[in-house]
């Protein structure tokens, strides 16, 4: 099982959940945890227990990042830090 950028899925991690298949503009559909995900699938494979309120989501893992990935593409365009204000 593995993630759209290529990180082994694990039940038990913090992931986003992408939407926007094709041409369609992406979005994030669910913020949560991984589970029920069944070794030997990227697709259609377990749900996302959402840590922000909501359902459980079907997640398609292949249209999925786990958070720390989330956390490194945004440090690498440095936003990673709260711009200075007064």
């Amino acid at each position: 099982m593995h993630y759209r950028n290529g990180r082994e899925a694990k039940n038990g991690d913090k992931i986003v959940s992408l939407s926007g298949y094709g041409s369609a503009h992406l979005s994030i559909n669910a913020i949560g945890i991984l589970f029920d995900a069944k070794p030997g699938n990227d697709y259609c494979n377990g749900s996302v227990a959402s840590t922000i309120g909501g359902p459980v989501v079907g997640a398609c893992l292949c249209d999925c990042l786990h958070v720390e990935d989330v956390v490194a593409l945004l440090a690498e365009k440095g936003l990673d830090k709260r711009p200075p204000g007064k």
